[in-house]
């Protein structure tokens, strides 16, 4: 069951940030479909998060918005752009991209790893300090970072500092695969608050990619429920809730059946 996209401000971009028509990408010559027949827009200042399981084509589908992979059929557009008629290094760099586990450059300190893109781009080198100093403070890590390397941070202090690498450029859209996945629950808490915060200030498209439907319900304006290769549902959490599909429900299940034996579990009147 598909259902309609309602954009959390009411409010229908004419030109989607991006736009997914009928797109198919295999691998192994064809046996493997991981992207099968999918049209998605993303619109401009939203914050979509994509849900499935392990195979289900989600990251295909995120690595497909700034041609890290191409389609082998339908096309993608990036604000209005499609993407095969742009310089691939050039997308690369006009969008923000936050890996699972930081991705950060071993021998590089924190200041060096944040300032990276802008330093590709020719940013005068007082301009990138400054900008890194900016960052540091926006994503909440102290300024004595600045000159430390990524085997001295925590796995959250190593995750802030991947996404202020994201921002560095000023991007409008960041991609996000599993930004969150490999923290422990207070800190994945803690950063997915601030970069909800984060994406509403700076007034940024949000893709992100889950596998834990909690999370996207709490932090994206809408989710698309991807499984095996196809994008079987899209909505708001009120939307997804109407499903009939089996398969969306049981994704659904899992956050009620926690907030139930929460419920249970904690006093109902604290002092």
């Amino acid at each position: 069951m598909m259902i309609s996209m309602v954009h959390h401000d009411g409010m229908i971009s004419a030109v989607p940030a991006i736009a997914y028509e009928n797109v198919r990408k295999s691998f192994e010559q064809g046996r493997i479909k991981a992207v099968d027949d999918v049209s998605l827009d993303v619109t401009a200042g939203e914050f979509l998060a994509v849900v499935g399981g392990s195979g289900s084509g989600k990251t295909t589908l995120l690595r497909l918005a700034n041609r890290l992979t191409a389609p082998d059929s339908g096309t993608v557009h990036v604000q209005g752009s499609d993407v095969r008629e742009v310089d691939p290094i050039t997308l690369r760099r006009s969008i923000g991209y936050v890996f699972q586990s930081g991705g950060l450059f071993p021998h590089m300190t924190v200041a060096g790893n944040i300032g990276i893109t802008p330093r590709l781009l020719g940013t005068p080198s007082q301009e990138i300090s400054a900008r890194v100093d900016e960052l540091i403070d926006l994503v909440r890590l102290d300024g004595t970072h600045r000159d430390r390397f990524p085997h001295e941070l925590s796995g959250g202090q190593r995750q802030r500092v991947g996404v202020a690498r994201a921002l560095a450029a000023k991007p409008s859209i960041v991609l996000m695969d599993e930004p969150f996945g490999a923290l422990d629950p207070l800190t994945r808490d803690a950063l997915g608050e601030d970069y909800r915060a984060l994406h509403r200030n700076l007034g940024l498209t949000t893709v992100m990619i889950t596998h834990d439907m909690t999370e996207a319900l709490l932090l994206a304006d809408r989710v698309a429920v991807m499984r095996a290769g196809h994008l079987i549902a899209q909505g708001t959490a009120q939307e997804l809730s109407n499903s009939t599909d089996d398969y969306v429900n049981e994704l659904l299940n899992t956050p009620r059946r926690q907030a139930e034996r929460l419920q249970e579990l904690l006093p109902k009147d604290r002092a």
